[in-house]
């Protein structure tokens, strides 16, 4: 009996966290709803018809972000006024992301357009925050329409193969994926890095994963369930932008060694990022102690 409620202890300490994130995400979608509803609301979820309950969800998640991580945002100024493409590192959980999103839209009144995982939008129940929220499954003509529109669009090249498989040493897991920087190079617009440190720290996934690879390559699901939780520092660093070089022709705009190294300067922009801001491997315990580090500012 003492080791059958150890282990559920266990279990609910390692899952409890990220099943009360879902859960405060589909209250979130719930409160949405209420909202259209009780004022009538049949315009576009982009305009600025919904800024009031943007700037609530916003607040709200800033609170949790100060609270539970002692979130710090570090160089807003390194992004552009008007369009460009912000390329991250995906952590097991993209809180850290959601946090970014949120204070961004408090500091600088701006929705960010986030390009996710065709999966995503199937999950049941997230329709209208999705579509509030800017969440777009980012085919080329759809980024490019909204970098045309003046956005900010958003993707991580490594998606839910580098949320799945990377691990505390922070490995980015882009393969040859080279298609936002096609699209960066189309639409004219800088690529900007971001990464958030001790995002490994905060949620991870269990080591053993070949038989969960190989079930996700066969289904493109993730089926393998993040834990953690733990109330480590989680500073998110913003790069200096790659400019959109205007020498670049419209021939070599479907050049493969164009597009690669456009692609390569951003990948070692993320790594840089990385290997600037993070302990290698990463430390739960380093990690959790630097909240209270008020030097590193």
């Amino acid at each position: 009996l003492i080791i059958a409620s150890l282990t559920i202890s266990a279990i609910l300490v390692f899952f409890i966290v990220p099943l009360t994130i879902v859960f405060f995400i589909y209250l979130t979608n719930i409160l949405l709803l209420i909202y259209q509803r009780n004022n009538e609301l049949k315009a576009d979820p982009l305009s600025d018809v919904w800024n009031s309950v943007r700037k609530t969800i916003a607040s709200f998640w800033d609170i949790y972000a100060r609270i539970w991580h002692g979130y710090e945002l570090h160089g807003v100024k390194n992004l552009p006024e008007g369009p460009g493409i912000l390329v991250y590192y995906h952590g097991a959980i993209p809180i850290d992301y959601l946090y970014f999103l949120s204070r961004l839209f408090l500091w600088k009144k701006r929705l960010c357009l986030s390009v996710a995982d065709h999966f995503v939008f199937r999950l049941p129940g997230l329709r209208l925050l999705l579509a509030v929220t800017g969440v777009i499954p980012g085919t080329r003509q759809e980024c490019l329409v909204a970098l045309k529109n003046g956005y900010l669009v958003s993707i991580s090249p490594g998606g839910v193969r580098e949320a799945l498989f990377s691990d505390e040493s922070y490995q980015l897991m882009w393969g040859n994926r080279k298609g936002f920087a096609q699209v960066a190079l189309e639409a004219k617009v800088p690529i900007i890095p971001m990464y958030t440190q001790n995002v490994r720290e905060g949620y991870r996934m269990f080591k053993e994963r070949r038989f969960f690879r190989q079930l996700y390559e066969s289904t493109r699901l993730p089926f393998t369930p993040p834990y953690g939780g733990l109330p480590v520092k989680f500073r998110t660093y913003i790069g200096k932008p790659i400019p959109y070089d205007p020498n670049i022709t419209a021939e070599e705009l479907v050049e493969k060694v164009s597009k690669f190294l456009f692609s390569f300067q951003t990948k070692a922009a993320v790594q840089a990022l990385i290997s600037k801001h993070q302990t290698i491997p990463g430390s739960i315990w380093k990690a959790l102690l630097e909240r209270f580090d008020k030097r590193r500012k």
